[in-house]
């Protein structure tokens, strides 16, 4: 990975989602995992300091994930995922 490449996982989840609950230890260790290498931002769709990046992403429905490469989204997953389909998007970004 070059040094100008920046890879992000968007989380966006919501206190009473029960699939996002079921997520949050996958994202967990998917951070820990890419430590230095990604930068993981979650998102509290419920909360008015974000209402303006949930607007902007269009988000409808929890938990919504994005990949983004240098600013662009390369991958865009809606519901609760496999530990296997984010690593492999996020893999996929980084390479």
């Amino acid at each position: 990975m070059s040094e100008n490449t920046s890879v992000k996982l968007i989380d966006f989840w919501a206190a009473w989602c029960g699939p996002c609950k079921a997520m949050n230890p996958i994202i967990e260790e998917i951070e820990k995992e890419f430590e230095g290498k990604i930068t993981v931002e979650k998102y509290d769709v419920d909360a008015a300091e974000n209402q303006a990046v949930v607007a902007k992403y269009q988000v409808m429905a929890m938990p919504t994930y994005f990949v983004e490469k240098d600013g662009e989204v390369v991958e865009h997953f809606v519901g609760a995922q496999s530990k296997t389909s984010l690593v492999s998007a996020i893999n996929k970004a980084l390479s």
